[in-house]
C-alpha cells in the first residue's frame, strides 16, 4: 500500500512538471500535502485501534485529494488506494458507502478536467472500487475464518489436555483397583491362612508339638507363596501356579492346598476336556476360585466344599459350593459398598473384564455358592449372560 501511493503521488508531480497543466507547482504542493497527511496517519496508533481517529484522518487525506484532483487528472488513480483504506478502517456499511462516494467524485473530476462526460469514463473507477471491494471482503472473511479455526484449535488443544489427564486419572484409577483385587485376592487372603495356621499352631503346642510344627511349615510354605504372588502382581505377570501346569490342575492345587492347610474337606471335580484358554481368562478364573475358597474358609464355618471346573462349547464353568452357615447377600453387598470391601465386587469385576459372568447364591442357614462363567477369546460378550 505505501508503495502504491508514493508511486502514484510520484507520477502526479513528475507529469505536473512535465505536462501542460496550468499550475505545477500548486499540483506538486498539494502531492506533499497528501503525502504528508498520509504519512501522518500510518505513523499513528490510534488511527488503527479508534474508528473516530480513522475517519478523521480519512476526512482529511479526502480533502487533500480533492485539492489535487482538481489541479490534476491523474488524482484519479489515487483513489484506488482510498478504496482499500475506506474498506479497511470503517465500518462495513460506511466503509462501501464511503467508496461509492470516492468513486462518483473520482469519475466527476476526471469529466471535468477532460470538458465531457460519457460512460467510459466510469468503467475504469467503478471497476477499481469493485476489486477493492471483493479484495478487502474476501479478506476479511479469510480472516474471520483463521479466527475461528484459532479459537477451535485452542479449544481442540485444551479438550485433548482435559482428556490425557482424564485418561490419566483412569489409568491411576485401573490400576488402583488392579492392585487391589490382587492385594485382597493374594496377599491379604494368604495373610489370613498364615494367622489361621499360626493360631492353630498356638493352640496345639502345649499338647501335640507334632501337630503343632505340622501347622508352623505350612503358615512357612503360606508366606512363601505370598512372596511369590507379591513379586508377580507388581510385574503383572502370570501367576506362578499357572507358569508350568493347567488351569484344570492349578484350581485342583488350590483345593488340595485349602484343604489341608485348614482341615476342611474341599472336593475337586474336572467335567469336560480342559482346553487352553487366554491367559487373562485362566488367571481370572483362578483368582474367582481363590477368593470363593478364602470366603469359604474365613466366614463360612463350612466343614466342606465342592469345586466344579466344566469346560464346554462355551468356555469353562467354575462353581463353588460350601455347607457353612450363608449369609444375606443384600446386607453384605451394602457392607462392601460401604467400607470399601474387594471380596463380591471383585469377582464380579473380573469375570466381567474378560466378558464373563458370576452369580452368587446364598441365604442365611443354608450355604453358598459361587458360579462364574468365562467365554472363549471369540465368544460375543452377548452370548456370555446365562
Amino acid at each position: 500500500m505505501h508503495l502504491l501511493v508514493v508511486g502514484l503521488l510520484a507520477l502526479a508531480a513528475v507529469r505536473a512538471v512535465l505536462g501542460e497543466l496550468p499550475h505545477p507547482a500548486a499540483c506538486v504542493a498539494a502531492v506533499v500535502i497528501c503525502g504528508v497527511v498520509y504519512a501522518v496517519g500510518t505513523t499513528l496508533p490510534v488511527v488503527r485501534t479508534s474508528r473516530r481517529a480513522a475517519a478523521l484522518w480519512l476526512a482529511a487525506l479526502g480533502a487533500a485529494w480533492l485539492l489535487l484532483l482538481v489541479l490534476t487528472p491523474d488524482a484519479i488513480w489515487f483513489a484506488f488506494p482510498l478504496f482499500f483504506l475506506q474498506l479497511h478502517l470503517l465500518p462495513p456499511r460506511s466503509g462501501l458507502l464511503a467508496v461509492i462516494v470516492t468513486t462518483v467524485i473520482a469519475v466527476t473530476g476526471f469529466a471535468v478536467h477532460q470538458g465531457e462526460f460519457n460512460p467510459a469514463m466510469a468503467i475504469g473507477p467503478a471497476l477499481g472500487a469493485a476489486v477493492a471491494v471483493t479484495v478487502v471482503w474476501g479478506y476479511q472473511a479469510l480472516y474471520r475464518e483463521s479466527d475461528r479455526r484459532r479459537a477451535l484449535i485452542e479449544e481442540l488443544t485444551a479438550t485433548r489436555a482435559d482428556l490425557a489427564a482424564a485418561q490419566h486419572t483412569a489409568g491411576v484409577s485401573a490400576e488402583r483397583d488392579r492392585l487391589a483385587r490382587e492385594i485382597h485376592d493374594t496377599l491379604a487372603q494368604g495373610f489370613s491362612s498364615i494367622q489361621l495356621l499360626l493360631h492353630a499352631a498356638e493352640r496345639a503346642l502345649p499338647t501335640n508339638p507334632e501337630n503343632a510344627a505340622r501347622y508352623v511349615v505350612q503358615a512357612r510354605e503360606a508366606a512363601g507363596d505370598n512372596l511369590a504372588e507379591a513379586r508377580r502382581f507388581v510385574a503383572a505377570l502370570t501367576p506362578p501356579s499357572l507358569d508350568d501346569s493347567t488351569l484344570a490342575a492349578a484350581v485342583e492345587r488350590l483345593c488340595t492346598t485349602t484343604g489341608d492347610r485348614h482341615r476342611i474337606a474341599v472336593r475337586f471335580r474336572l467335567i469336560g476336556t480342559p482346553v487352553p484358554l487366554p491367559t487373562a481368562r485362566e488367571v481370572a478364573v483362578l483368582r474367582i476360585a481363590q477368593s470363593a475358597l478364602a470366603n469359604a474358609v474365613r466366614h463360612s464355618g463350612a466343614a466342606s466344599i465342592d469345586v466344579e471346573l466344566k469346560y464346554d462349547g462355551f468356555g469353562v464353568g467354575l462353581g463353588v459350593a460350601d455347607d457353612g452357615c450363608g449369609f444375606d447377600q443384600d446386607a453384605v453387598t451394602a457392607h462392601d459398598s460401604i467400607n470399601g470391601g474387594f471380596g463380591l465386587p471383585a469377582m464380579r469385576a473380573r469375570a466381567h473384564a474378560v466378558d464373563g459372568t458370576l452369580v452368587v447364591d446364598s441365604a442365611e442357614g443354608r450355604g453358598t455358592t459361587v458360579r462364574a462363567r468365562i467365554p472363549h477369546a471369540d465368544v460375543e460378550p452377548e452370548e456370555t449372560h446365562e
